[in-house]
């Protein structure tokens, strides 16, 4: 496999550079990304055509970035489950959805399957660098998008008598997941072990009424509230979780 060649040879050339795997069927496209990548100083690992392709090259050359056309994706390929279920084997792993559709829909749908991003191919090349930068070394913080139907927004999750209460460190530790940091980074970044990012996870999936970081993710995304670094919480919808 010709991708896969490209990829040991790049690991051996450049073993400390951040690296992303970029996959779509358009190679102009793929290029200009890429191009992008390099400002923001992350090279091109591999581009493929198949999402199936590039699930094989993460699990087997540990990318730190997937970048991924969906819109031209053979839907019998299911990107966004292949998406998910490279996420779900690469710890540390973040991903871009790119497409050219601004239906909520979608938006939702691939946010669910655990993007990081979901940026429209109208996008300025400046704006996908700014958004790659921030998934790695956060210096913006944006309130996000509340749907038509999200309860009123609330100081706190006990002013709502049906939201979970979380305490101050689940909400630390929520924004992180966010942001798609991992257990690790996690630990390090709140100055804890691990197992107690774990033991907090384990009640946050509880209250949430979730199962993975993935669904708790989209939780927030859809009805968490982002003030001043506080999370606010609210009764989450069922999860559209792609299989995967």
């Amino acid at each position: 496999m010709l991708a896969d060649l490209e990829a040991r040879e790049f690991v051996a050339r450049h073993p400390h550079e951040r690296a992303a795997i970029l996959v779509g069927q358009q190679p102009l496209l793929l290029d200009a990304v890429e191009q992008m990548l390099a400002r923001v100083s992350m090279q091109s690992l591999a581009k493929v055509s198949s999402p199936q392709e590039a699930v094989v090259l993460a699990v087997e050359h540990d990318p730190d970035l997937l970048v991924i056309d969906v819109e031209d994706s053979d839907p019998d390929a299911r990107p966004l489950a292949c998406m998910h279920n490279a996420l779900a084997q690469v710890p540390g792993l973040r991903a871009v959805v790119m497409s050219s559709s601004e239906d909520p829909h979608s938006v939702n749908d691939a946010f669910a399957a655990g993007a990081s991003a979901y940026v429209l191919k109208r996008t300025r090349s400046d704006d996908l660098a700014t958004v790659v930068r921030q998934l790695f070394d956060r210096s913006i913080y944006h309130a996000p998008v509340r749907h038509a139907d999200a309860p009123p927004i609330t100081s706190s999750p006990s002013e709502s008598a049906n939201s979970p209460r979380l305490t101050r460190r689940e909400h630390e530790i929520l924004s992180l997941v966010v942001e798609g940091r991992t257990n690790g980074e996690i630990a390090k970044l709140l100055w804890v072990t691990e197992q107690t990012v774990k033991f907090h996870l384990a009640n946050l999936y509880r209250k949430l009424g979730v199962s993975n970081r993935t669904q708790a993710s989209y939780w927030a995304h859809g009805f968490g509230i982002v003030t001043g670094g506080v999370w606010s919480a609210s009764s989450a919808p069922p999860m559209r979780v792609p299989p995967s």
